[in-house]
């Protein structure tokens, strides 16, 4: 595919670290293993890089290939879930406000099945992923934890249950070979940041409802399915995108680390403990960044 000029100035901004897709992403800065409150990774900066949505009605917007501007519903969640952090951090009622916004709009865009169109825009047969549902529930909950309303909730109970329908029935969970796999897209292989966000919807709604039953059972079926799943995402000199082992970018590795610190206070499994050190070692390692930085350019340009 031949690269045009949109594709060169959204690698360009995140290079420089001013994309909005690719601000850092680090550990989230106010959540709880205990009870709903902020989101899992840091997504205040996705708010802070451009503070004027705050003071206007309009929601995020992402610019596609072919140069047009789409509401992309990962984008408005994961600026929301930045938002709730603020207010939390700030007490600023302007990030609650935007919150607020933010969560309606969420409500309003889901279907009657409790889904989210995620991606008709790119893969018209395949609108549906595990990760909008889970990030969707998580703002729902939020918005619930916040406001009392229990239409939040509700909502937020048909995103999961959409979510975890089975793939081969039309819903975004793999359910084989003994494992349960949260798909970020039903029609792409495995990926490991969407299987963990999606992951994080989940644990949401098991920690919102104190559920020990179907929800909890299945939340820790595929947690032991990730853990059976992790080596399928390394490699000797950094981290891998998918099942079909991509290099991930500069981006997506620091993601990655992360991911596996939370998980690991999430959990107590030493297992992403041990990933985390490992590529946050590989990340200070000059050849390793440099090899892979090589090699996903590469990677970029064939695509």
């Amino acid at each position: 595919m031949a690269v045009n000029v949109v594709q060169i100035q959204r690698w360009t901004k995140m290079l420089l670290g001013k994309s909005v897709e690719h601000v850092h992403q680090g550990v989230g800065k106010v959540y709880s293993k205990d009870e709903i409150k902020g989101y899992y990774n840091d997504l205040t900066k996705k708010v802070t890089i451009d503070k004027s949505l705050l003071y206007s009605d309009k929601l995020p917007l992402i610019k596609q290939l072919d140069g047009q501007y789409i509401y992309f519903p990962v984008a408005i969640f994961q600026y929301a879930l930045g938002c709730y952090d603020l207010w939390l951090i700030e007490k600023d009622e302007i990030y609650k406000k935007k919150f607020i916004q933010c969560a309606l709009w969420t409500l309003d865009k889901q279907d009657d099945e409790g889904r989210w169109d995620n991606f008709s825009h790119v893969y018209k047969n395949a609108p549906y992923g595990a990760m909008a549902q889970g990030e969707g529930a998580s703002v729902l909950l939020r918005a619930y934890a916040l406001t009392g309303n229990v239409s939040y909730r509700k909502a937020a109970q048909k995103a999961v249950d959409f979510m975890l329908q089975d793939l081969e029935k039309g819903g975004t969970t793999e359910y084989a070979d003994g494992k349960i796999v949260f798909r970020e897209y039903t029609n792409q292989p495995v990926v490991l940041n969407g299987w963990i966000f999606a992951w994080w919807g989940l644990y949401d709604y098991v920690l919102s409802t104190n559920d020990k039953d179907r929800y909890k059972s299945l939340l820790n079926k595929s947690l032991d399915s990730l853990v059976k799943s992790l080596p399928i995402f390394k490699n000797n000199y950094w981290s891998l995108y998918d099942y079909d082992r991509k290099l991930t970018s500069p981006f997506y590795h620091n993601l990655h680390i992360a991911q596996m610190k939370v998980m690991y206070d999430l959990t107590g499994k030493e297992i992403f403990k041990e990933y985390a050190n490992r590529w946050q070692k590989q990340q200070r390692n000059v050849f390793c960044k440099s090899l892979a930085f090589l090699i996903k350019a590469i990677q970029k340009i064939k695509e």
